[in-house]
């Protein structure tokens, strides 16, 4: 392992511990050249099926790029970093366990606004802006009329969100009335 900061290949682990529901190891790291401290991340590297893009591409999943785009959707939202974490690692989770050897882009943005949807509704409508490539105001209108009818048909989504601590100050069927209502309003 090189150091960051001297590129030096030298250096000792200080300390050890497991992260994230036991499922990586946190490394503390001093180098022996310049004596700074890094810390290491290591993960059983899972197979995750590839990605059958719109076009019919395939590509490699690439976790780094799902967490920008909900990060992206999530700015200036009561929505944590560890929340936007724990709803990737779930995505993956499922990801892995479908035992399918590649998935389309779709699967994978249905589950993640699925999972969003429960989190925080404007996170949702941002995501699923660009996700479904919203053109014109009807088609936000659509989108809000269809997240209000599953908030209204019971919180199983909410309650596993409240049981994983996923929860804001505000709640999203709240969320989506009061943006509705902004956007009747010409807000």
């Amino acid at each position: 392992m090189q150091c960051p900061f001297c590129s030096d290949e030298g250096n000792r682990v200080i300390d050890s511990r497991l992260a994230r529901d036991g499922s990586e190891i946190r490394r503390r790291r001093e180098c022996d050249e310049c004596g700074r401290r890094f810390t290491t991340r290591e993960r059983i590297e899972e197979t995750i099926p590839r990605v059958i893009k719109h076009d019919e591409r395939r590509e490699e999943y690439d976790r780094n790029k799902l967490l920008r785009g909900i990060e992206h959707a999530c700015v200036k939202r009561p929505v944590s970093t560890a929340a936007v974490e724990r709803l990737v690692d779930r995505v993956e989770r499922a990801l892995h366990e479908s035992g399918e050897r590649e998935v389309t882009s779709d699967h994978i943005g249905r589950r993640v606004l699925e999972e969003l949807s429960a989190i925080d509704a404007l996170a949702a409508v941002r995501f699923a802006s660009v996700f479904r490539d919203f053109s014109s105001p009807s088609d936000y209108e659509a989108f809000f009329a269809e997240i209000a009818v599953d908030a209204a048909s019971g919180g199983a989504e909410s309650a596993e969100a409240d049981a994983m601590g996923d929860t804001t100050d505000e709640r999203p069927e709240a969320s989506v009335e009061g943006t509705v209502r902004s956007l009747r309003a010409g807000r």
